[in-house]
């Protein structure tokens, strides 16, 4: 009995893997009308938007070991045809030698190159624009239903240091130098799409020579920016109980009169620091990675560490692939580069309507310095306390120096 279930289970697997066989022969499009080319179904696919299974071009690459004898006619071309060596060319199994540059330079066609364009024209720009368009209209349907979020109680007519000369020049060293490069990636993203067809090429492209200018080279003050923003403020945004309170409400934002206590930055704001450390350091990462590819690479070692992890093989990607020519590490950077900005962008948009017309009082912080004391009473309330508290310390041991007479 158990040879004839062993028998059944054999025969199973035989018919199973022949049957998978068979099918997996009658998915193979029959080329032999082309002589082995691509079909109009696979024109059709392509169109589509369907993968095509390109191992019928990438194995047809000829074999050089079958070239025919140099005196021999037609000896001199080999045993490769020029479509079959540029197709080798294309999928990267053609033997390159070069003298000097390395690796990156035996890498004549590189296949990715059009996926990543396609990418970058389509789903990258589509809900790039999509966010922050959704970003706008938010915030005006929340100025229209909030309103203003103005001063609740009486003006004092007094004010306190919000913050000092420092701290107002890194903030806008950061914030100037991220709305120039904002404003400069967007035309450089949106450039060939939007723009060229509203003025033409000849009036866009000094437009487009002073955006890459401009990009590369303001860069370093975002860079700088974000590191004295970091090295000022990060004792002040580590997250602490008092932030439970001030989420329970919602920060005030929802409803009047209400005020939550808060230190020299509230949750919200602390979000929005922590935002931008973190987004701004890899931002500016994948752009030392763009600025000098042959020595910053970024995603090979990225992707092995991911790899290392099991996450890509768990949602579905595979393994990454772990050795990338210096091209293929420019286009991983540009497409993180630009989704990162976009996400930064949409949460600096939303920062500026509450520094601006959003709250009353909040663009003194970073105009003067100076805030009305009912204003940061109400916002922070208890980071006024710790500052009067120091006051009074200061002024107390400033009477106690003074010698009697």
């Amino acid at each position: 009995m158990k040879r004839l279930a062993l028998a059944v289970v054999v025969l199973f697997a035989f018919l199973s893997q022949g049957f998978a066989q068979d099918q997996a022969l009658e998915n193979v499009p029959n080329r032999s009308a082309t002589g082995g080319a691509q079909t109009l179904e696979d024109i059709m696919k392509r169109q589509r938007g369907e993968k095509v299974d390109n191992d019928f071009r990438r194995n047809a690459t000829g074999d050089p070991n079958s070239a025919a004898g140099i005196s021999s006619q037609l000896g001199t071309l080999g045993g490769v045809s020029d479509p079959e060596l540029w197709r080798a060319l294309r999928f990267g199994s053609a033997d390159i030698k070069v003298s000097s540059g390395g690796k990156e330079a035996t890498v004549l066609m590189q296949d990715g190159g059009m996926r990543w364009l396609e990418w970058r024209k389509g789903p990258l720009a589509t809900y790039g624009a999509y966010l922050l368009g959704a970003t706008i209209v938010f915030l005006g349907l929340f100025y229209l239903l909030r309103g203003r979020i103005r001063i609740d109680g009486q003006k004092t007519g007094r004010t306190i240091t919000r913050f000092k000369a420092v701290e107002r020049f890194g903030h806008w060293l950061l914030a100037g130098s991220f709305i120039l490069l904002g404003v400069t990636g967007l035309l450089t993203l949106f450039g060939r799409l939007v723009i060229i067809p509203l003025i033409g090429k000849d009036a866009f492209a000094p437009i487009a020579l002073a955006s890459k200018w401009i990009h590369n080279n303001v860069a370093w003050a975002f860079m700088l920016g974000l590191a004295m923003v970091f090295v000022m403020w990060v004792v002040h945004n580590i997250p602490n109980k008092t932030d439970l309170k001030w989420i329970a409400v919602g920060g005030g934002l929802l409803k009047k009169g209400v005020h939550p206590p808060a230190r020299k930055f509230n949750f919200g704001q602390k979000m929005i620091f922590w935002g931008v450390i973190v987004l701004g350091a890899s931002i500016s990462a994948s752009g030392l990675s763009l600025l000098f590819p042959f020595e910053m690479p970024m995603f090979a070692g990225t992707f092995e560490l991911l790899n290392a992890t099991g996450l890509p093989q768990l949602l579905g990607f595979g393994t990454l692939p772990t050795v990338l020519a210096p091209h293929e590490e420019m286009q991983y950077a540009q497409l993180w580069h630009s989704i990162i900005a976009f996400v930064m962008i949409a949460m600096i948009l939303a920062h500026i309507y509450i520094g601006s017309v959003g709250m009353e009082g909040a663009y003194d912080a970073m105009g003067s310095g100076e805030v009305e004391l009912q204003w940061a009473r109400e916002h922070h309330g208890l980071w006024v306390e710790e500052v009067e508290e120091a006051d009074r310390k200061a002024a107390s041991a400033a009477k106690d120096a003074v010698p009697a007479e």
